[in-house]
């Protein structure tokens, strides 16, 4: 071989090997999401329905393979077959089967993650660096992601965790929380350069399906503030008032926020009782909307409550259930019970307050079992649930 051949070929290996160096540093470039910036949410770009959340889930143990037979009861109203609640089940009878229980810390969660779904920050501030990537909203509430595909537990607003992964895949980070058994909800976050926007896609994954949607934000402009108007009014539950306290129009500082756990609840003392109307179904299944009226409003008198009748009352213990047999006579109902108050907040895309209602507890559960003993299963499965609402509240009142 001749020396030129020889000086040829220690070029090509010399340039390849520097092409191999150039190539290794910038690896994580090519995986990296570039997701830095301040963000404003453009809700007239959002695709996807509006009520999102989990699908229910209908399975039955006692029937495999069947389909049910009629229409789902209950529903039409404020709460669907979808939202925050979770599926847990009561036995109720020698025929009632319990489906996937739900635990209070799930569904705490599960009530939390779904209303970041559906009411999402308007304004996020991201740092976005190889090994962690900080999402700050606009309440200045900050969450850190690690993309290295690890289980991390992340502390949520009200108290509880939950466990994310995080990963960057060809330009997209990746989050997904884990949300309960078999429920996951799934975050990809990505950037299109023209036109500027950081693209947010929402996925409910998991038994029983679920719904998806697609949050477009463009580029802040440099003078808009980046955290929410103090609210007019403190809103339980809204996570809007600053922990210093907020400045009314007038200039008055208002009381500081109360951070305790359950605080909401404390001083609640008057509730009423509204069961969404049953349907014809419910009725061959057992269920009457006059005796689970009589069995919540004796459960929460019993337990101290004083329950007005036929007032509008600005908290009130919300009952739904939703019923379906199956082709053997076999009855399935999703029943929720649900403590719900009203208030008046300034929304962070608004400037004028605004009526909302708020959920302060909430649990739901399937049941299952001939008609006969149908209606009791359910009964007691929401008298249940209520027991462990009065003992939050009962918690929350007492003197610290």
């Amino acid at each position: 071989m001749s020396r030129g051949t020889v000086a040829k070929k220690l070029v090509m290996h010399l340039g390849l090997a520097a092409a191999s160096i150039v190539f290794a540093g910038p690896v994580w470039a090519q995986n990296a999401s570039d997701l830095a910036g301040r963000w404003t949410l453009n809700n007239a770009l959002t695709s996807g329905p509006r009520e999102i959340g989990f699908g229910v889930d209908w399975v039955l143990p006692a029937a495999p393979g069947a389909a049910p037979s009629g229409g789902q009861s209950g529903g039409g109203g404020r709460r669907g077959g979808r939202g925050g609640g979770g599926s847990s089940g009561r036995s109720g009878g020698s025929e009632m089967y319990p489906l996937h229980p739900e635990s209070e810390a799930d569904a705490r969660r599960l009530s939390q993650l779904t209303a970041e779904a559906r009411e999402p920050s308007t304004h996020l501030v991201i740092v976005d660096t190889p090994s962690a990537v900080t999402m700050t909203n606009d309440r200045g509430k900050a969450r850190t992601f690690h993309p290295d595909s690890r289980d991390e537990v992340l502390q949520l607003e009200d108290g509880v965790d939950v466990s994310a992964n995080t990963k960057r895949d060809a330009g997209r980070l990746i989050v997904l929380y884990q949300v309960e058994e078999g429920r996951q909800l799934r975050y990809t976050y990505s950037r299109n350069a023209t036109p500027a926007q950081l693209i947010v896609n929402i996925a409910f994954v998991g038994r029983g399906g679920g719904d998806e949607v697609k949050r477009v934000y463009e580029p802040s402009r440099p003078d808009e503030p980046m955290t929410a108007p103090a609210p007019t009014a403190t809103g339980a539950g809204s996570g809007l008032v600053p922990a210093t306290g907020s400045v009314t129009a007038a200039g008055a500082q208002q009381a500081p926020l109360n951070q305790g756990p359950d605080a909401e609840l404390k001083g609640l003392t008057t509730l009423g009782v509204v069961v969404e109307g049953l349907s014809q179904q419910a009725t061959a299944c057992g269920l009457k909307q006059e005796a689970l009226e009589a069995a919540v409003t004796k459960h929460l008198t019993d337990a101290g409550f004083k329950v007005p009748r036929n007032t509008d009352e600005d908290s009130y213990v919300y009952i739904n259930v939703m019923t379906a047999s199956l082709s053997n006579g076999y009855c399935v109902s999703r029943y929720d019970a649900t403590i719900t108050t009203h208030t008046t907040t300034t929304l962070s895309y608004q400037k004028a307050p605004v009526l909302v209602e708020v959920s302060l507890l909430h649990k739901g559960g399937i049941a299952g079992g001939a008609p006969a003993v149908h209606a009791d299963g359910v009964v007691k499965g929401l008298l249940d649930y209520l027991d462990g609402f009065i003992t939050r509240i009962r918690d929350a009142n007492k003197p610290h």
